[in-house]
C-alpha cells in the first residue's frame, strides 16, 4: 500500500511534458509567421508559447507533420527555411494573400504528401524538382499567377491523386508522360494558356473521375483512347481549338454526368453548355 501511495504521489507531482519541436523547425514556423505578417491573421500565434499549442499545427513525436492555416489571411511570402520542416506531410496555406514564388526548397521535404496553395497570389514558375517528392498526393495550386510549362519531374509524381493548377497562367504541352500518373482521380488544368493536341496517353488514367481542360489552346481531334476512363464523371472541353465531334464511346461512358465540348471553333458538334447526360 505504501509503495502504491508513493507512485501515485510522483506522478501527481511530475511536471506535465508537451510535445516539443526541435529550434530548426520551430524557427521555421516563427519565419513563416513573420514573412506573412502574423500579427495579422485571423488566428495569430504566441511565439513565446509551446509550437503544438499554435494554430494549423499539428505535432507528433515532437514533428510538425501538418500546417494548416488556410483561409487566415497570410499576407506574404513562403520562407526557404520551410524546407526545415522535415517531417511534414500535409501544407495548406490556401485562399490567403501569398505572393512571391514557391520556393524551390519546397522539393527537399521528401515526406510531403499534400501540397494545397490554391486561391493566393503566386507568381512564378513551379520549382523544376518537384518530382522529387515521391510521396506527394495532392497538389492544389489553382486560381494564383504561376506561369511557365509544367516541368518534366512532374510525371515522376505517381502517387498523385489529384493535380489541379486551373485558372493560372501556364502555357506548353501535355507530355505524353502523363500517362505516369495512373492513380489521378483529378486532373485540372482549365484557365490557362496550354497549348497542342491532347495526348491519346490521357486515355491510360484509368482512375479519372474528373478531366477539366476547358479554356485554353488545345488543339486537333478529342482522342478516342478517353473512352478507356471508366470511372470519369466530368469531362470539360469547351473554349479551346479543338475539331471534330465526341465519340459515342466517350458519351457513353457509365458514370460521364457533365460533358462540355463547346466553344470550339472547328468542331462539327455543338453541344448543350454543359451536356448533363442521364444514365
Amino acid at each position: 500500500m505504501k509503495k502504491l501511495i508513493v507512485l501515485v504521489a510522483f506522478i501527481l507531482s511530475a511536471p506535465l511534458v508537451s510535445a516539443q519541436i526541435s529550434d530548426l523547425e520551430r524557427n521555421a514556423l516563427i519565419d513563416l509567421y513573420k514573412s506573412t505578417n502574423g500579427n495579422e491573421w485571423n488566428s495569430s500565434w504566441n511565439i513565446n508559447e509551446d509550437a503544438s499549442t499554435w494554430f494549423g499545427v499539428t505535432v507528433k513525436n515532437n514533428k510538425v507533420v501538418e500546417l494548416n492555416l488556410s483561409m487566415n489571411n497570410l499576407n506574404g511570402t513562403i520562407p526557404s527555411s520551410i524546407k526545415n520542416l522535415t517531417s511534414l506531410k500535409v501544407l495548406n496555406l490556401g485562399f490567403n494573400k501569398i505572393n512571391g514564388t514557391i520556393p524551390s526548397e519546397i522539393t527537399l521535404i521528401k515526406s510531403l504528401e499534400s501540397i494545397q496553395l490554391f486561391m493566393n497570389q503566386i507568381e512564378g514558375v513551379i520549382p523544376s524538382n518537384i518530382g522529387d517528392l515521391a510521396s506527394l498526393k495532392e497538389l492544389v495550386l489553382f486560381n494564383n499567377l504561376i506561369s511557365g510549362v509544367l516541368p518534366n519531374s512532374i510525371y515522376n509524381l505517381t502517387n498523385l491523386e489529384v493535380l489541379q493548377i486551373s485558372s493560372n497562367k501556364l502555357s506548353g504541352v501535355i507530355s505524353e508522360r502523363i500517362s505516369n500518373l495512373t492513380n489521378l482521380n483529378t486532373l485540372s488544368f482549365f484557365d490557362n494558356s496550354m497549348y497542342g493536341k491532347l495526348p491519346a496517353q490521357l486515355g491510360k488514367l484509368v482512375n479519372l473521375k474528373e478531366l477539366a481542360l476547358a479554356n485554353n489552346l488545345f488543339e486537333g481531334a478529342i482522342p478516342t483512347e478517353l473512352s478507356n476512363l471508366i470511372k470519369l464523371e466530368v469531362l470539360l472541353l469547351n473554349d479551346n481549338r479543338l475539331s471534330g465531334t465526341v465519340s459515342e464511346s466517350i458519351k457513353s461512358l457509365p458514370l460521364l454526368t457533365i460533358l462540355d465540348f463547346n466553344n470550339n471553333p472547328k468542331a462539327i458538334e455543338v453541344l448543350a453548355n454543359p451536356v448533363s447526360i442521364s444514365q
